[in-house]
């Protein structure tokens, strides 16, 4: 049996995004089932998950799932001590980092697991040094590159555009691991236009670029302080707090350091990609 339907006979599930396995556990093995698809790619079992997360579902108000806008009310994330809490009008949740355990109560949508999912890992990897960017990536050539920008800058297009033998490994969410003061790049669950989970890959990040599109194809270097500036403007954050806010910009000062940030513009033609693969 293998691990979608291992899921979908279950009342649980491990999610592996970038080497953190969570486990969530629910009653509905409908929404196990549901979720499956939506994570495929990412399931398996693990012993010993890194984190835990119990579902607690709730009805859609008046029996409508139209009735809740997931887009319609801002997220608030916050911290009581050590208990991070994350609200939305379609969720709550809350989240123990000392017990890796936590626990949610949203109405049977998933893009309501999916935005608890990415808020979790926003939480998570910024103690770590990593971080959810809203970007694109690719691996080529045992390389990483994230494509990031704001909507309508060509996420989607360098994606598609790229070579053959090249893995995408998000139209819509990059993530972003350091490890020992390296830094890589994983495939995610997470789609954008392409409507289609990335691949659950990995390589060294060997570039970020900011995009632009124009009349020709160039590479253009930034000062330290754009770099940083482009990074924290693309960065996943929603939490209210000034210690994580603090940790976050010193993360991007990290990476900005460690990894070449450049504005990248391009004409959509497949080309561009002798340009991206010639940049060290």
């Amino acid at each position: 049996m293998n691990a979608h339907a291992i899921a979908t006979a279950a009342r649980e599930m491990d999610i592996g995004i970038g080497g953190l396995w969570v486990r969530l556990r629910t009653d509905s093995p409908d929404f196990v089932a549901a979720m499956a698809g939506r994570f495929r790619g990412f399931l398996g079992h693990v012993a010993q998950p890194d984190h835990v997360f119990d579902i607690e579902l709730t009805p859609f108000p008046d029996g409508d799932d139209e009735a809740v806008d997931a887009h319609a009310d801002e997220v608030q994330v916050t911290r009581a001590g050590h208990l991070w809490q994350v609200r939305r009008g379609d969720f709550f949740a809350q989240w123990d980092p000392r017990l890796r355990h936590g626990h949610a109560r949203m109405v049977p949508s998933p893009y309501s697991l999916d935005s608890v999912i990415r808020i979790l890992h926003t939480l998570i990897l910024a103690e770590q040094g990593g971080m959810l960017m809203h970007a694109s990536s690719v691996a080529w050539g045992g390389r990483a590159f994230v494509f990031t920008g704001v909507s309508g800058a060509g996420k989607t297009t360098i994606s598609r555009l790229c070579p053959p033998d090249a893995h995408i490994l998000t139209d819509e969410m990059s993530f972003i691991r350091a490890t020992d003061g390296l830094y890589s790049a994983h495939g995610t669950p997470f789609s954008g236009e392409l409507g289609r989970p990335g691949e659950n890959l990995s390589a060294p990040l060997a570039g970020i670029f900011l995009l632009a599109q124009g009349p020709e194809n160039r590479v253009d270097p930034f000062s330290p302080a754009q770099a940083v500036r482009a990074l924290m403007a693309n960065i996943l954050y929603f939490a209210r707090d000034d210690a994580l806010t603090t940790r976050v910009f010193d993360n991007a000062i990290a990476l900005a350091a460690r990894v070449p940030v450049r504005r990248l513009t391009f004409v959509p033609d497949s080309r561009v990609w002798d340009l991206i693969g010639s940049q060290a």
